[in-house]
Order: structure tokens, then sequence, then C-alpha cells
């Protein structure tokens, strides 16, 4: 596909897609070019709210579907990596804030919502934002959207509370699918967040670059892995790559219009219940995390799974370390061992480039996945009530 000419790519209704999800190592280095511009104001409208409290701030990551699993991906690592002595951080969708907004937000406690959006027109987006403003006394809001036209960053105009991050230009997704959208959003997560140096977080991101180059390079190799008459899918991870999981199962859900059945969890969590999904017709990812601790059991699930001899193929994603799987794997020759959160990136390409050919597979175009029209790239129908 990433070799294709754009007009056949345009009859095959993939253009769009097929360029969204290759330009992606391209805009991960835009958004630290954007980061570093407002890395002072950051420092600065952070710094103001520490001084609200001398108790722990919550740090809630927010958004609805993709924009949800930023946060999913971000929590775990930050939680190890982040100022964990002033902050906790929590990912909750604005799906579930909206619905039930008291059993989330909690009115004594400084809160910093973190919205995640790629248009920042969904309507649940906003609602999140008005019922938080309504119910937390104490409430400041970053908001890291994609549109600089959107209802979100519209919001952000003169409000010394609220602190807008728009990514950059080409990752507001003209495609169904987020890709860039969600891959910029979380890096830029990390780079507020994560106490790491910005020095080795730029050096993780020339990794992950390279990581990304190498997905497209050796499409054919995973297309390969596609050739079986699959019928389900699932994806398995740990730590922030459990997080991930969902993202990615989500790709291939959206853009075969569920021709392809899926199902995410944790490595551990996979043996309690969801692995009677697999069958003949199933592929097993796992995304290998590079923790050696972590790594062993990633390692357990794909022996288990492979030895059991239930599944259509069984495949280890990751990096070279100390120990691997012994079947199929998809290991990228970067040697700079990247921790979960920053492998993710690389790791949802390669999951975004499956579902790309998957479409691809079933007859579907992945431009425009949902031949009723009933899924929308921008949610419709939904009725937001008076909190």
């Amino acid at each position: 596909m990433f070799e294709q000419e754009a007009e056949t790519l345009e009859k095959m209704g993939a253009e769009i897609t097929t360029r969204e999800i290759r330009q992606q190592p391209e805009l991960w280095q835009e958004t630290v070019a954007i980061y570093r511009k407002n890395e002072a104001a950051v420092s600065d409208f952070l710094a103001q709210i520490k001084q609200e409290t001398n108790d722990k701030i919550r740090v809630i990551f927010t958004g609805a579907g993709t924009s949800q699993y930023v946060g999913d991906t971000l929590v775990p690592y930050l939680t190890r990596n982040g100022d964990s002595k002033k902050f906790s951080f929590e990912s909750i969708g604005t799906t579930n804030i909206v619905a039930a907004p008291y059993d989330y937000l909690l009115p004594d406690e400084v809160t910093i919502l973190v919205s995640f959006a790629r248009s920042g027109n969904s309507p649940e987006s906003l609602a999140a934002v008005t019922a938080a403003n309504k119910i937390v006394k104490n409430i400041f809001h970053i908001t890291i959207t994609c549109a600089p036209d959107g209802q979100l960053a519209a919001a952000a105009a003169g409000n010394e509370r609220i602190q807008l991050l728009l990514m950059p230009e080409r990752s507001n997704d003209k495609g169904f699918a987020m890709t860039g959208s969600f891959t910029c959003m979380t890096l830029m997560g990390l780079l507020i967040f994560d106490l790491t140096s910005l020095e080795q977080k730029v050096k993780y991101v020339e990794a992950m670059s390279e990581m990304g180059q190498e997905v497209i390079q050796r499409e054919a190799e995973i297309q390969a892995l596609l050739k079986s008459d699959f019928q389900r899918l699932v994806y398995l991870g740990s730590g922030a790559l459990a997080g991930l999981t969902r993202e990615s199962q989500l790709k291939v859900l959206e853009l075969t219009a569920g021709k392809i059945a899926t199902v995410f969890d944790s490595s551990l969590g996979f043996r309690h219940g969801p692995k009677s999904f697999v069958n003949e017709h199933t592929l097993v990812f796992v995304f290998v995390n590079n923790d050696p601790y972590t790594r062993q059991y990633d390692l357990d699930i794909l022996e288990e799974v492979q030895g059991d001899k239930i599944a259509a193929e069984v495949i280890g994603i990751g990096q070279a370390g100390e120990t691997a799987f012994s079947g199929t794997q998809f290991t990228f020759t970067n040697k700079e061992l990247l921790p979960d959160a920053y492998l993710a990136l690389p790791d949802v390409m390669f999951a975004q480039t499956v579902a790309l050919n998957s479409s691809i597979k079933v007859g579907n175009t992945p431009d425009t996945p949902s031949p009723t029209g009933t899924v929308n790239r921008v949610v419709q129908g939904v009725t937001i009530y008076e909190l």
C-alpha cells in the first residue's frame, strides 16, 4: 500500500488513510517542535496550578474513543515516570464523565482535565468540559487538539485556566480512522508530563521515527502475516502497551466495518476468559514490553497460545531483548530500547498497517469504511442532557 501511486490508492478508497499512516514519523518531529515552542508556557501553567494546593492534583486524561485510549496508554507509564508526588494520573473517557459526572469528578480536589480531541467538536468532549467546570471548584484545563477551528480550541481563547496545544496541521486526519492524531497527542502527553529530560525524550522520538519508517519499508512482511483466511484478531500487551491494545483492535474493527471480529486484553488478563475467543481463524498479536520483568509475561502468553495450536498465527511485535519468542516475530532493528509508552507509537503504526491491509483484504474502502454511514468521523446523534 505504501508503495502504490496516489491515483491507484484513490481508486481503492485508501489514499487518505495510507498517506496519514505513512507521514507519522514526520509529524512526531513536528510535535517536538511544537512542544519546544510552548515549553515555557506549559511549565508556567503547571507551576501556577501546583501553588493552588499542597495535596496531590488530579490529572484526568479524557477523550472519546481513540482519544480516550491516549490516556489509557499514558497513565501506566506516567504513574511510574511522571511527577507522582504532585500528580495522580487517571484516564477517564468523556463518555463516562458525561453519563455519570458525579461518579468521576470530585468537587474539592484541584483537577487538571487534559482533553484529547482530533476535531474538538465531539458532543461528549464539550459536555465533559462543561461538567468539570460546574462540579469541580478549582478546575484547570489542558486542551490538546488537532483542529484550530474546533470548539474546544475556540474555548481556550483568553481563558487563563486553559492551556491550548495545537498538534501539527496534518495530524488532523481527514480519513475516518484516527492515526496521526492519536500518535501526536500521545507524544505531546509524554512531552508534558514525563520527568525524563527533554534531551532524552528527543532521542526517544528519533528512535521512534526510525522504527516508524521501518514499518513502512517492511510492509510486505506485515502483509505476509495476513495471508491466511483469518476472521478474528487479538491484540495483547502489558503496561502502557496494554492500553494500546484497545486502540489497535479498534483500527481493525473500524476499517473492516466489523467484518473481522476483534478482542483486546492484557497479556495476563487474556487467560481469564477472553482466550475462549481464539480459534483456527484467529491471528494473535502481542506487543512485547522492553521492561525485563514485564517482558516475561508477554513472552509467556505468546508461547502458551502457540503451544495450544488453536490460532491461525501467533505473532510477537517489539524490539530485540535478551529473551525472545520462539515463534513468528516482527522485530524492530533499532537497538535503542524504548520505554513502553514511546514504543507504543511505532507499535501502533504496525497495527494501523495491519488494519489498512485487512480492510482491503475484506473488500472495504479504508477512507470511508462504514458503508451504511451509521458510524461517523465525528460522532453524531448524541443528546446531551442539562446537568
